[in-house]
């Protein structure tokens, strides 16, 4: 089968709108680097463009109608969309489904220590990376405190150029003989990764004079230190700077979700700026043009839902993933302010629904070529791609469409102008991986994996085609606008 290559195809206004668009996804990129941060953007983009919140709607007892807009939160972490089509809902929705969680490093619950004159935040990893990648970068740390009074600081250190940045350190090549010789798995063990986040036992201020040789350092604090011979530590002044600075105590880190990320802005990449690299874009890349479809595409029969969800990269899981009850819910509140809630409806609803579970797959790597099967990958610049399964080995776990949606898809996409390909997760039995569609598919509806290629996924740093992110965006649109199973 001929592969094209998407940019073959953009005559010059194509290429400006699809490089626009980049822009904008990358503003996004480095205004979410967390699902909090993430949901925060879009409420706002979403108010922006008349959506309502469900709750304040409830409230309101108000009728909602073909062509209204709502949104729900659920925690702060996960959210649903909702424009209402002409159709009754018992016909079934089109539905686009992405999780905007990446993996990174979680601060723990007790987490300040200091060892050999350096102060530590220990860490524990969220979803599957590899450890080595995150050693000697400079990361960031992002989240949120919340006090025991219920008051919420939130965290952002190290985005801007003035902002201090953290780091893991590594072993020097000449004395790491004996750790080279270890699995790459293991190398670097989870409890290595310890965040550095300061060195300096005294914090400097207007007055704080230096500490002649012999001195006891510990003048504000009294003279029962000083006849105690206790000395400055690191610790203490850390927990000075972030208690003046932030108002924050160490007990407060139990109440804290503190997540460490690589530090810096999305960038364009290659001498032609072609790719976006940087952090998150599993699942961000297709998260970001899933919301665009739900806010620009109006003209619909059906209603549109956008799932913009949690814990994915950790199995779905919690009250935030997808296996959580709160789009069922969801769905339930905004079908009764239509005036066309009953049980069987609901289920009516969601059994009659396509979905689009919007998620990442593999690029080709012409580096690491061994661990695909070239002709079933896809290519950086292939445009979006549909995976009919994921899963491991045998297809283990997976969501597996069926022909007649997939030839459906394909008449959609087609009458959209959609540049698509179809791919593999790599060779058969060498790995595999898992999506939110199975647990989609349960309700019984049409679901199928579809996203943007990347380069290096899980890492520290991703790497996407600005034309499959366009592509992708396209093909969200037409789905919205175009899918319905009956008129197939």
């Amino acid at each position: 089968m001929e592969k094209l290559n998407a940019w073959n195809t953009y005559d010059l206004s194509a290429q400006e709108a699809c490089m626009a668009f980049a822009e904008d996804y990358k503003h996004f990129l480095d205004a979410g680097k967390t699902e909090r941060e993430c949901v925060d953007f879009f409420v706002g983009e979403a108010e922006k463009n008349g959506y309502i919140e469900l709750g304040r709607a409830i409230t309101e007892k108000k009728q909602l109608k073909a062509g209204d807009c709502v949104y729900s939160v659920w925690m702060n972490k996960s959210m649903v969309l909702f424009r209402i089509g002409e159709k009754p809902f018992e016909e079934g929705m089109n539905i686009l489904g992405a999780h905007i969680d990446s993996p990174r490093l979680d601060v723990k619950q007790v987490p300040l220590y200091e060892d050999g004159g350096i102060g530590y935040l220990d860490t524990h990893y969220y979803g599957g990376i590899k450890k080595y990648q995150y050693v000697t970068l400079p990361l960031a740390l992002h989240g949120v405190v919340v006090k025991k009074t219920g008051e919420t600081t939130i965290v952002s250190i190290g985005e801007e150029e003035d902002d201090p940045v953290f780091f893991i350190s590594d072993l020097l090549p000449h004395l790491a003989q004996e750790q080279m010789k270890k699995n790459a798995s293991t190398f670097i063990e989870g409890e290595a990764l310890d965040l550095i986040i300061g060195s300096q036992p005294v914090v400097i201020d207007a007055d704080t004079k230096p500490v002649k040789k012999g001195e006891n350092s510990e003048k504000e604090d009294g003279d029962a230190e000083k006849k105690s011979g206790e000395k400055n530590t690191v610790t203490k002044a850390l927990l000075k700077i972030l208690k003046d600075v932030y108002g924050i105590e160490e007990e407060d880190f139990i109440s804290a979700e503190l997540e460490i990320v690589p530090a810096g802005k999305a960038r364009d990449a290659g001498l032609d700026r072609s790719m976006v690299l940087a952090y998150g874009q599993d699942d961000r890349v297709c998260a970001y043009p899933s919301f665009r479809a739900q806010m620009e595409v109006e003209d619909i029969a059906r209603t549109s839902c956008t799932l913009l969800v949690d814990k994915e990269e950790i199995g779905s899981v919690g009250a935030t993933g997808m296996q959580s009850r709160f789009f069922e819910n969801a769905l339930a509140e905004v079908m009764q302010l239509c005036g066309q809630y009953s049980e069987l409806a609901l289920r009516r609803t969601l059994a009659n629904s396509a979905m689009l579970s919007s998620d990442v797959s593999a690029a080709f790597d012409p580096s690491y070529g061994s661990a695909f099967e070239k002709k079933n990958s896809c290519f950086l610049g292939g445009g979006m791609v549909f995976n009919k399964f994921t899963g491991a080995r045998g297809k283990s776990g997976s969501n597996d469409a069926n022909a007649e949606y997939l030839g459906a898809l394909r008449k959609v996409m087609e009458d959209g102008d959609v540049l698509f390909q179809t791919a593999e997760l790599g060779k058969v039995d060498l790995g595999g991986g898992g999506t939110i569609a199975y647990i989609l598919a349960l309700y019984g509806m049409n679901v199928i994996d579809s996203g943007v290629p990347v380069l290096s996924m899980h890492a520290p740093w991703e790497a996407t085609s600005k034309a499959d992110l366009y592509e992708a965006y396209k093909g969200y649109k037409a789905f919205f606008r175009k899918m319905d199973m009956r008129n197939m």
